[in-house]
């Protein structure tokens, strides 16, 4: 095996290896299955209730794919404004930097309050947790656009749209992608978290649920689809990123 493949079968090898160590470590030590459950069990209670946790997993998966496509829009149209303008940038970037650092659990009780239980505070906050990380990464690609770059374009005879659109833009895409693989992540988290408090549909609700049955294989077992739903749009992030800025990655596929 070369090195490429390494790398290529190093997640799943280490997989492998932490679920047969977990495995070991529930059957030496006799860990309750209520208490810390072991692969077998969550793989048993997985294939017992495939069905509730399809649909669980498909709510979760559509409610934060919507908060999430909110938080790409507005993330990237801000990230434009912010990065586009010095003034913008002074102005609107500590605000923003603010305003993510307050708990968006601790807004689910007001969400609901405004929309009633249900999909509405479950995409709100999927869209509040994951739009910051875009609107930064656009904004920064944008603002550290090199000073001798413009100048050089605005000689040839460039204007400010221009420069930002031609050259800003497609140079803040490494940026754009990074923050996607980033923000999408959160956005699952965002989502689980609000259905915790307020849904009686999807992982979140199927968490809380299967806690107070003592049914902690289940619980897991949501987790797990949660984990996975997230790689899977990482994964998809990552393709789509190294087929449509490969010229920002000249280096590393050569390692």
């Amino acid at each position: 095996m070369n090195s490429k493949q390494l790398q290529t079968w190093s997640p799943w090898i280490l997989l492998v290896a932490l679920v047969l160590l977990w495995q070991l470590a529930c059957t030496v030590f006799e860990v309750s299955e209520f208490i810390f459950p072991s692969p077998t069990r969550i793989a048993a209670q997985f294939w017992e209730y495939k069905v509730l946790i399809a649909g669980h997993a498909w709510r979760t998966f559509w409610v934060t794919m919507t908060g999430f496509g909110l938080a790409i829009v507005v993330g990237v149209l801000l990230g434009f404004v912010i990065g586009s303008s010095r003034l913008a940038y002074a102005a609107v970037y500590p605000l923003m930097t603010g305003f993510n650092a307050l708990p968006k659990a601790a807004f689910v009780p007001i969400l609901v309050v405004w929309f009633g239980i249900g999909v509405g505070p479950a995409i709100l906050t999927a869209f509040l947790i994951s739009f910051f990380p875009i609107m930064v990464n656009i904004a920064t690609g944008l603002a550290t656009l090199e000073p001798e770059l413009e100048d050089v374009l605005r000689v040839l005879g460039a204007k400010r749209w221009d420069v930002l659109i031609k050259v800003g833009l497609p140079r803040s895409l490494p940026y754009f992608y990074a923050s996607l693989k980033v923000a999408i992540t959160l956005a699952f988290v965002g989502t689980t978290v609000s259905e915790m408090t307020a849904a009686n549909e999807g992982i979140g609700y199927l968490l809380i649920s299967a806690g107070s049955a003592m049914q902690m294989g289940l619980a897991f077992a949501g987790l797990l689809v949660v984990g996975a739903m997230a790689m899977v749009m990482y994964e998809i992030f990552s393709v789509l990123e190294r087929h449509t800025t490969a010229w920002a990655h000249r280096g590393a596929h050569n390692s």
